[in-house]
């Protein structure tokens, strides 16, 4: 087995009650360091990932200071919810909870990956007093959908509610690490078996079952509408800092349904926006340029 990963910063780890369910959170460093013009940082995973994923990239940074990372509800070591499905408002709820905690009546610093990266758009139109500084890394939104789509989709998730579901468990840590790495190909060894203990636990059955809710592979049964993204996305106040990798497949997501164009239309109602482009990286950037994330991430959130 490759020799893991050694973070240059060790995170600890912490669980609050938030909306009767206790969340898991990655933390470095302290309150203490949070000031008016460096507040916390909240560092917001994907689909199918855990807060603790962001660590290269926090080992990365030149200053230390208060980040959070917490493990959305049914992902790493947060409580599943209590039903069979998520809803997206309860990744917004769960999110307005958390700011309060960690700095009631103040704004944060908040970035998003992927799924995350959604939530943290939505939240920062909703909620614009509370993000001073907003980074999506990837946080495309989701394909148009017509009213027509609605009675098929619904029925779909009817039939999936009567299915059991279930995701895929490892002989071993090193299988994990394998599974990691031909996602992506450019993560390298050592970070893929340090994950790879993040990702994924060891159960009774002596096999390693990955740290996600199975329920979340389940179809969300309320239909995605451009029109209230682009509503919301123009309420957004804070800067907005917008990172993608130049070897992320668009298209293979969504083939003709969603477009780079039809994103780009959306973005662009952002009022105050800047942009970054990470050489060479995929989806998951923060794995595979964590430095160069870490420079772009602290040039941006401490400049006047």
């Amino acid at each position: 087995m490759q020799p893991p990963y050694t973070p240059r910063r060790p995170g600890r780890s912490q669980f609050i009650r938030l909306r009767g369910m206790n969340h898991h959170l990655n933390i470095w460093g302290d309150a203490s360091m949070a000031t008016a013009s460096r507040p916390p940082l909240l560092l917001m995973h994907g689909w199918m990932d855990v807060g603790a994923s962001y660590q290269f990239t926090v080992d990365a940074l030149a200053h230390e200071r208060y980040v959070i990372a917490p493990d959305w509800r049914g992902f790493g070591l947060s409580d599943s919810t209590p039903g069979d499905c998520y809803w997206f408002p309860d990744y917004l709820g769960d999110l307005d909870a958390l700011v309060d905690h960690l700095a009631p009546g103040q704004a944060v610093d908040l970035c998003g990956h992927s799924m995350g990266g959604n939530v943290v758009m939505s939240y920062a139109g909703v909620r614009p007093a509370r993000v001073r500084r907003l980074i999506n890394l990837e946080g495309f939104g989701m394909p148009q959908t017509k009213p027509a789509h609605a009675p098929k989709r619904l029925a779909q998730w009817l039939n999936e509610l009567q299915q059991p579901q279930s995701l895929r468990s490892y002989a071993s840590l090193d299988e994990v690490a394998a599974r990691l790495m031909k996602t992506n190909p450019l993560l390298a060894a050592d970070k893929a078996a340090w994950l790879a203990s993040h990702w994924a636990r060891c159960a009774d059955d002596g096999r390693w079952h990955v740290l996600g809710d199975p329920a979340h592979k389940r179809v969300n049964p309320v239909l995605s509408r451009a029109e209230d993204t682009i509503a919301t996305w123009k309420l957004i106040t804070a800067p907005l800092l917008w990172v993608e990798g130049d070897r992320t497949e668009f298209g293979r997501w969504w083939g003709e349904r969603y477009t780079h164009a039809q994103f780009e239309e959306r973005l662009s109602v952002v009022p105050r926006l800047q942009r970054l482009s990470l050489v060479p990286a995929g989806h998951m950037l923060h794995h595979d340029q964590p430095e160069a994330l870490a420079r772009a991430i602290e040039g941006f959130i401490d400049a006047e």
